[in-house]
């Protein structure tokens, strides 16, 4: 499987890679992520662009990923099914492509409930399994989710999905994994991580399947800014596990945004010691100009070059 995705080349050649996320805004002006893109791309490999996170109103994923290729960055466009049937999806799929982005993250996407349009329509047509498949189809058979063969050129992306190490039932997060991997997912990202003893539970059952060695899987984590967040995430956020010592410690500090970052540098280098993770994956959630400081600080700046 040969793309065009730094990302694949980066992770293909055995590079421990840092990827982090832009969220586009609730306006049509591009100002934002062209900054953010300046201000991350000598830093992480590639940039994630969310799609209508939490349900809300936002400039395009797609569109997003074109500012940031103009402004010098690797876009990783994400893709929900939860706002287009298969008829949309494969069109979008195309679009992208054709306006060079590289690599899709495919998504269920946060239920409407949860943003601005509560009474919006939910599409599911498929699911994130299916949609990973429909997009390793388009790349490797060249056809299209109804069985047509695609005349042309085929879309060729470095498939990813999405795994949550800590919902329950745990023992079933490995096997879901496994679906995506062998739906076709090229790339793992993960829910952000903050019980280590935990994620290295599910490493040790990813590892005894072998999946590490099928599709790279980037762990993700998340810079903290306060104890209000922590407790936040601890208390009310679905499918999330924070420890108390790490809420107690948030608590404690004289500097609650120092204190997020050097947790977030210790996660950092803890993860690269576990067997089979094959690199970060930053969520400085409005707070994307933190990202440089934790690359440097976990020792992980410069980048690498793809050869």
């Amino acid at each position: 499987m040969k793309t065009e995705s730094k990302l694949e080349k980066l992770l293909s050649q055995g590079h421990f890679v840092v990827s982090g996320e832009i969220g586009p805004p609730k306006h049509a002006n591009p100002e934002g992520i062209k900054k953010h893109t300046a201000q991350l791309k000598d830093y992480v490999d590639a940039m994630n662009l969310t799609d209508n996170q939490t349900a809300i109103v936002r400039l395009s994923s797609i569109a997003a990923g074109v500012h940031v290729l103009q402004a010098g960055g690797e876009p990783i466009i994400q893709m929900t099914v939860r706002d287009r049937n298969r008829i949309a999806l494969q069109s979008d799929l195309l679009g992208a492509y054709s306006l060079g982005m590289r690599n899709v993250l495919c998504l269920s996407g946060d239920h409407q409930s949860f943003g601005n349009h509560p009474a919006a329509k939910n599409v599911h047509d498929v699911d994130s399994l299916q949609l990973i498949k429909i997009v390793k189809d388009l790349r490797d058979e060249k056809k299209f989710a109804c069985g047509e063969e695609l005349k042309g050129n085929e879309p060729r992306f470095f498939i990813g999905a999405a795994a949550n190490p800590f919902a329950d039932p745990f023992e079933f997060r490995v096997l879901r994994l496994e679906k995506k991997i062998n739906a076709g997912a090229d790339f793992i990202q993960t829910q952000c991580i903050f019980d280590m003893e935990r994620f290295e539970r599910f490493m040790a059952m990813v590892r005894e399947r072998g999946l590490h060695k099928k599709a790279h899987i980037i762990a993700g984590v998340m810079p903290l800014k306060s104890a209000k967040a922590a407790k936040y995430m601890q208390q009310s956020v679905a499918g999330m596990i924070v420890p108390d010592e790490i809420v107690n410690r948030m608590e404690k500090a004289a500097d609650p945004k120092a204190e997020g970052v050097a947790i977030c540098v210790e996660q950092i280098k803890h993860l690269k010691t576990i067997e089979g993770v094959a690199g970060v994956h930053i969520m400085a959630v409005m707070w994307e100009e933190i990202i440089p400081t934790i690359v440097k600080e976990a020792g992980l700046y410069p980048r690498p070059k793809a050869e």
